[in-house]
């Protein structure tokens, strides 16, 4: 003949957390270590523990109330689904659970012997406790103050070659016409001497050709008196 059992245990979460980690696929199989296929519509069909739980929403309160049709693979047909109630209560330690498990096949007693507590309740625990260590420290990692001092950082080459090729156009185009307006006379100065070199190397050559031509008659002439 079918039995019906009751079980408590205090879980550290809101009921609100629990409510919702229990009705969503990743948050169930994360709590409890099996896959868990689940849903917060009410007449959806859900299953845990890889398949070995299945049933579907029966009743669904926010926060408060779980219903559930419940059988696991061990049920023959013989036996109708059992029902689990799970009831949310919040006190100063986090939230008591209460669960009550209906219309159970009388042979099958590991639920009530330990099957709940060690694959539903110790998990559960631990699972809430390690989230709640995970963001009590979170704030305090950000809160930690920088105490490392501050020193005044020597400028890189690089920097210092950006912020020389930063200056504005017409301060580098009005020092390039100035050297350019400098080097000018030089350029004419220098333009001017070898200019007057080629001149004065002209001028005598000029004198040099002349002289030898005024050369040439003079040595015809002496020649020709010596014939005779």
């Amino acid at each position: 003949m079918p039995y019906t059992f009751t079980l408590t245990t205090t879980i550290p979460a809101s009921p609100e957390e629990i409510y919702q980690a229990w009705l969503d696929s990743v948050g169930h199989s994360e709590m409890t270590g099996g896959a868990a296929s689940m849903s917060d519509e009410i007449g959806a069909e859900v299953s845990a523990w890889d398949g070995y739980i299945s049933g579907r929403n029966i009743e669904l309160v926010p926060g408060e109330r779980i219903v559930q049709s419940w059988r696991t693979t061990e049920f023959t047909d013989e036996y109708e689904d059992s029902v689990i109630t799970v009831v949310l209560q919040e006190v100063e330690e986090g939230t008591l659970l209460t669960l009550v498990h209906s219309n159970v096949p009388d042979h099958q007693t590991s639920y009530q012997e330990g099957g709940w507590e060690q694959n539903y309740f110790e998990p559960m625990v631990a699972y809430f406790a390690e989230r709640n260590e995970a963001t009590a420290s979170a704030p305090a990692a950000k809160a930690t103050p920088k105490t490392a001092p501050k020193t005044a950082a020597k400028m890189p080459p690089k920097t210092a070659a950006k912020r020389a090729a930063k200056t504005p156009r017409g301060v580098r185009g009005a020092a390039a016409r100035t050297k350019s307006k400098r080097s000018a006379p030089r350029a004419k100065a220098s333009a001017g001497k070898r200019k007057s070199k080629g001149q004065a190397k002209t001028r005598r050559a000029v004198i040099a050709a002349s002289a030898r031509k005024r050369a040439k008659p003079a040595k015809r002439k002496s020649g020709r008196g010596r014939r005779r």
